[in-house]
């Protein structure tokens, strides 16, 4: 079985949660904020990885913080903004 574009998004998100904080996030429809996941210094370290892995500039003015609250959501938006996926 091939795993989707989502899906591959979804485990490059769970593995830097895994290896940059050392949390396993549970589902990928898990609420961040809600589990104590992503505070404000593991927001920033998500964007800076978010920018580097997926060549996304992002804005800081434009952000909509919804748009980070779960893997699944994360992954939309890398989806949505990232160049590099766009080939």
């Amino acid at each position: 079985m091939v795993a989707t574009e989502n899906e591959v998004l979804h485990a490059q998100l769970r593995t830097f949660f895994s290896k940059n904080l050392s949390v396993e996030v549970s589902s990928v429809d898990a609420d961040l904020v809600q589990a104590g996941i992503l505070d404000s210094l593991a927001f920033v370290e998500l964007l800076a990885y978010i920018e580097k892995e997926f060549g996304t500039e992002i804005s800081l003015d434009g952000i909509e913080f919804e748009d980070f609250r779960s893997v699944a959501k994360i992954a939309e938006y890398v989806d949505a903004h990232s160049p590099v996926l766009k080939v």
